[in-house]
């Protein structure tokens, strides 16, 4: 629009100056003739002042269109600067973000919102490439869903969802419409759009939406992968079983406890945990028969009346499993739990109860469930071999474990320190990445008949 008004006030400046500029030269010439006697028809004094008149006549109009296109250029640049503080007191007032990039992914122009939104003022963002405010993973899906609503002419598209960066680093949900732009030869100039604020109850909506896909999707498509990490008898070094770790497709970085706890965030965190639990033990019959097999479960999921048919039907003998259960989900009431395990522990079935000493959950855990196995947290683990107090408090573990029939499973052994140190206290069991990785590969598991610490090649 501004180029428009711009080609206007050439135009006319143009042609008046052009007008000015005949008329100068119709006199001149006239006036030449006159002196160079050309005029012969007349008296030379009467032609001098006819000419005179008339080159004194156009000089006249050439000033006056002169003076009138001065008026009008004055005009035009006081609509255009009106119609610029107009533009202005909008781009400033409205509440969206508008925005160009160019074919690079340079900010070209950004409006006053993003001061508000994403706490850029807009020359900080312009000239800078528009991963400031947004994650490749991002920009890449952002891409893809523009694709998908593009328009009929291919150009445009609107209502797109994407999470942009606050400069705290915060996600800004943004619904985002734009349109590609072309230079003045028709060639990709980037892009120019707008985007708003989505409202706290769209954006959760949005969220689950996404979770409850995302999780239907690698249920369906049997696309979780197990890994194994094996558990070894500190006095001997022999293996003694494994606990099975689910690994998820992803491409941000999600570990498989965020999985989890998104899954329950929208009623799906049964069917996830079932279908870990369904990989893990179909890749069961791949471990060597003398290991035990951890698998972890929430207390919910041990709830489930699906979970006895569920573990018959693998094949696996109840008495080679042990249930882990997580902390994802807090246990209201005991009664019901302990009810619903009764019948697989009587067939041989054991309990474990992870991170003990984590906090305060773990060792209620403990103290309602009796369970056949402790497994220590690493940060109870950690540097164990150089802070007495945490020597003293897995004394007091081993101990404990001891009077009520448990064993203790050191997590996190990662030093050869920390393995003498647990070892040393009596504690019978321990994983952790000095004694062997979690591994997905079924020539590792294959290894594991006779594996000791000293031959596992986990370190």
């Amino acid at each position: 629009m501004a180029k428009s008004r711009g080609s206007s006030i050439l135009s006319i400046i143009g042609s008046r100056l052009l007008l000015c500029v005949l008329c100068v030269q119709v006199a001149f010439v006239l006036a030449m003739a006159i002196f160079a006697g050309d005029l012969g028809f007349l008296d030379s004094t009467v032609a001098q002042g006819i000419v005179g008149s008339a080159a004194i006549g156009l000089i006249l109009v050439a000033v006056g269109a002169v003076a009138t296109g001065i008026r009008s250029q004055s005009r035009l640049r006081a609509r255009a600067r009106v119609m610029t503080d107009l533009m202005q007191t909008v781009l400033n007032a409205t509440p969206d973000w508008l925005w160009a990039v160019d074919d690079r992914g340079t900010f070209t122009f950004s409006s006053r919102a993003s001061t508000m939104l994403l706490g850029y003022d807009p020359s900080e963002l312009v000239g800078h490439p528009i991963s400031m405010v947004i994650s490749p993973d991002e920009l890449a899906s952002a891409r893809r869903a523009v694709a998908d609503s593009l328009d009929g002419q291919g150009s445009g598209w609107t209502g797109v969802v994407v999470a942009l960066r606050h400069r705290s680093g915060a996600p800004v949900w943004m619904e985002v419409s734009g349109r590609a732009s072309t230079d003045l030869d028709g060639l990709d100039a980037g892009f120019s759009g707008s985007g708003r604020r989505l409202p706290a109850p769209t954006v959760r909506a949005y969220l689950n939406e996404r979770i409850t896909e995302r999780i239907d999707k690698t249920v369906r498509d049997d696309l979780i992968v197990t890994a194994f990490q094996p558990i070894q008898e500190l006095a001997t070094g022999h293996m003694i079983g494994v606990e099975a770790l689910a690994r998820f497709p992803s491409d941000d970085g999600r570990s498989p406890d965020r999985w989890f706890k998104e899954a329950a965030s929208v009623g799906m965190g049964g069917e996830l945990e079932f279908a870990a639990l369904e990989a893990a033990l179909h890749n069961t019959a791949k471990l060597p028969e003398h290991l035990y097999v951890a698998l972890n479960l929430s207390p919910e999921t041990c709830l489930d009346p699906r979970l006895p048919g569920f573990l018959e039907r693998s094949g696996l003998p109840v008495d080679r499993i042990v249930l882990e259960l997580t902390e994802r989900l807090a246990v209201a009431e005991y009664a019901p739990l302990l009810a619903a395990l009764a019948p697989l522990r009587r067939r041989g079935l054991r309990i474990a109860v992870d991170d003990a000493g984590s906090g305060f959950a773990s060792m209620r855990h403990i103290l309602q469930l009796r369970p056949d196995i402790i497994k220590l947290d690493r940060s109870l683990i950690a540097g164990i071999d150089s802070n007495q107090g945490q020597r003293a408090l897995g004394a007091a573990m081993v101990e404990f474990a001891s009077q009520i029939g448990a064993r203790i499973v050191a997590e996190g052994i990662e030093t050869p320190a920390e393995l003498a140190a647990v070892t040393e206290l009596g504690m019978t069991s321990g994983q952790g990445y000095y004694l062997g990785r979690p591994t997905i590969h079924a020539a590792d598991w294959a290894a594991w008949h006779e594996a000791r610490v000293g031959d596992s090649g986990a370190h």
